[in-house]
């Protein structure tokens, strides 16, 4: 099925689900926030909540950094 993550549109296993789609984007799931359809998604939901065909969306990468002074 094809599902759009952060403006690009990708295609993913049916029935997929958030943990399934940061895995298979190799990310650091300790260091992003996800959004589906312009609902934030807590971490906890991640392995219950399921993609759908055509749904959007948004993760966010956490960095670190900021001045020494």
């Amino acid at each position: 099925m094809t599902v759009t993550v952060n403006g690009n549109q990708i295609v993913i296993a049916e029935g997929s689900g958030i943990d399934e789609l940061i895995k298979s984007l190799d990310l650091n799931p300790e260091k992003v926030a996800v959004e589906v359809n312009r609902r934030i998604i807590r971490r906890a939901n991640w392995d219950s909540t399921t993609i759908s065909e055509g749904d959007r969306v948004e993760i966010v990468h956490f960095v670190g950094g900021g001045s020494d002074s």
